[in-house]
């Protein structure tokens, strides 16, 4: 997610987003589920779960399943995205403003670009509702090596 001309700016709308979407939605954006926020928008980069334990060492709250807690509520409420096939974590770039996120993963130097699609949501439904399937979540991961390292 390279895309990002300024960073702090970035991170500071992404933490922003989340209270206001939080706020209008009557959720709690509670202090450890901020501060996980916070930590996966560090950098564009994907971030494991134990990595986020570390940074919260001294703080107070980094026993494994309050950050799994924290985790989900993010990932429920659509403002971060587990990419399952690194076991990680990483900050939505335009949160709530679509159902999917679909990713580009470069195995060269990791950089993950985050994509959203109509054609691809539409394929999915599709599939989804002809095999009567109850989604709860669509993850799609496309490895490859991106055009900086090509």
């Amino acid at each position: 997610m390279n895309n990002c001309g300024n960073h702090s700016k970035c991170k500071k709308e992404a933490i922003k987003n989340a209270d206001e979407f939080c706020s209008k939605k009557g959720l709690r954006l509670t202090a450890i589920r901020k501060k996980v926020l916070e930590i996966i928008w560090e950098s564009h980069n994907p971030m494991k779960a134990y990595s986020i334990l570390q940074k919260l060492k001294g703080v107070g709250s980094e026993k494994p399943p309050t950050v799994y807690r924290a985790l989900n509520f993010l990932i429920d409420n659509r403002l971060i995205h587990k990419l399952s096939s690194q076991q990680s974590y990483v900050g939505c770039e335009h949160a709530n403003t679509h159902d999917q996120c679909y990713f580009l993963s470069c195995t060269e130097c990791g950089d993950i670009t985050e994509c959203c699609s109509n054609e691809l949501d539409n394929a999915f439904s599709k599939t989804v509702k002809k095999a009567k399937f109850n989604q709860s979540n669509v993850v799609c991961e496309i490895s490859g090596i991106c055009s900086t390292c090509s």
